[in-house]
């Protein structure tokens, strides 16, 4: 019995030192482990890439993953920045067009993901979110595609306030882009200059409809402006009566593509659209695939473009020019090039310069730092944070663009045509703006 328990406590004995032996064993191979994982870590610069692929604004992100995937095979070597070469690894989220889900995604990759640069493109509802989330936790960040007025003034900062901003920074157009546009295409064709203006009730129409209406006003336009409507708003009738009764023959609006469509349909049937020789659509005319889902309706549709295969422009990052990053998507996909692939890719073009220009790029500071004074030539021009309009703003192009039947033969029913560059003298004007009803 004695002996028994004598053995029971033998066992016990060496099965504990056997234990902490191999607990301690484990324990420095997890140190080891650990140090490795750390290293690498060290070694690797983490870059968040937040975009709505899915939902009402798709159609923003639908490139993205062709994008994404040029510019992981440009960094395949790594990046050389402030004398070493680092690792990188893109995380890219999609918002699925929902700006309480674009902000969780960017305190994710904060959080859990440590990312050392946070990209954000398309929209105020994914842009908004996401900057603010980078703001409050220290975080640089740069975005794109939206206008500047309504990424630094709807975030809080005052007209001729010092900016608020440290960590956030917002390239590409603003209103002054959009207002020498406008009034460079609507002056192409005769019209009695009255103006339907039908801007929503969200950061792009408040933006729109405080600082584009009243210059377009000054420029000589009547404004007819029936009031802010609500996104998901489905019977327009009161707007079209409106515009019907005043006579408008141009007609502007930033609508999400669920509410142009429902509004143009309604126009056509309602006796609108026969009195419209311009209908400028931004947002919803941007892209093929929402301009050919209405049909006839969408032919000769005029828009702006932010970026246009036409730019002269190349990629810093991955060396691509503007007509071989619209072919390459075009036999990759077989859908038609659009201009969110030069966009999102003059996006990561002037992140990874930044990165470049910073004296650390694993140094958040750095890296903010770098941006603050970034000037570099990406696929969609010019970026220069020195010079803006405001601190943390660098202003970009907007040209005049039109929806036109494509030739005969052509792989595509739309051709997307440059028709004026007020604000970019180097894009080529390809044709002239043909009158909507005309």
């Amino acid at each position: 019995m004695t002996n028994n328990l004598i053995g029971t406590s033998i066992n016990a004995a060496s099965l504990t030192r056997r234990s902490f032996m191999a607990a301690t064993a484990a324990g420095s191979a997890a140190l080891a482990f650990g140090g490795r994982a750390a290293s690498a870590a060290d070694d690797t610069l983490k870059i968040g890439f937040i975009s709505p692929r899915t939902g009402p604004l798709g159609g923003f992100g639908e490139t993205d993953g062709y994008v994404l995937e040029l510019a992981r095979k440009a960094l395949a070597n790594g990046l050389q920045a402030g004398g070493k070469t680092w690792k990188v690894e893109i995380l890219d989220r999609d918002t699925q067009s929902d700006p309480s889900r674009a902000g969780q995604l960017a305190k994710d990759l904060i959080n859990n993901q440590a990312v050392d640069l946070m990209l954000a493109v398309s929209t105020p509802e994914t842009i908004n979110p996401v900057a603010d989330a980078c703001e409050a936790a220290g975080v640089p960040c740069l975005s794109t595609v939206m206008p500047w007025e309504a990424w630094y003034f709807g975030r809080g900062a005052k007209p001729g306030a010092p900016s608020p901003f440290k960590w956030t920074y917002h390239f590409g157009f603003g209103v002054g882009e959009f207002l020498k546009t406008y009034i460079s295409q609507w002056n192409l064709i005769e019209t009695n200059k009255k103006v339907g203006v039908m801007y929503p009730n969200d950061a792009d129409g408040n933006a729109i409809r405080a600082n584009l209406a009243p210059a377009l006003a000054k420029a000589g336009f009547t404004i007819v402006d029936p009031g802010a409507y609500e996104t998901g708003t489905t019977d327009f009738s009161s707007q079209i009566a409106l515009f019907r009764q005043e006579g408008v023959e141009i007609f502007n609006s930033f609508p999400i593509p669920p509410d142009f469509a429902a509004f143009w349909r309604q126009a056509a049937q309602q006796g609108l659209i026969q009195q419209i020789k311009i209908c400028q659509v931004a947002k919803t005319g941007l892209f093929p695939s929402d301009i050919e889902a209405l049909g006839d309706l969408g032919v000769n549709i005029a828009s702006a473009a932010y970026w246009h295969k036409a730019f002269p422009y190349k990629s810093s990052l991955t060396g691509v020019s503007g007509p071989e990053l619209a072919d390459g998507y075009e036999a990759t996909s077989g859908k038609q090039w659009s201009q969110q692939l030069g966009a999102s890719l003059a996006l990561i073009d002037a992140g990874f310069d930044a990165l470049k220009a910073a004296s650390d790029a694993k140094s958040k500071e750095a890296v903010a730092k770098a941006l603050s004074t970034l000037k570099t030539t990406t696929i969609a021009g010019k970026v220069d944070f020195t010079s803006g309009p405001v601190a943390n703003v660098s202003p970009g192009p907007i040209i005049g663009t039109q929806w036109v039947k494509a030739p005969t033969g052509s792989k595509f029913a739309l051709d997307y045509v440059v028709t004026e560059h007020a604000t970019d003298p180097n894009v080529p004007v390809a044709a002239k703006l043909i009158a909507y009803n005309g």
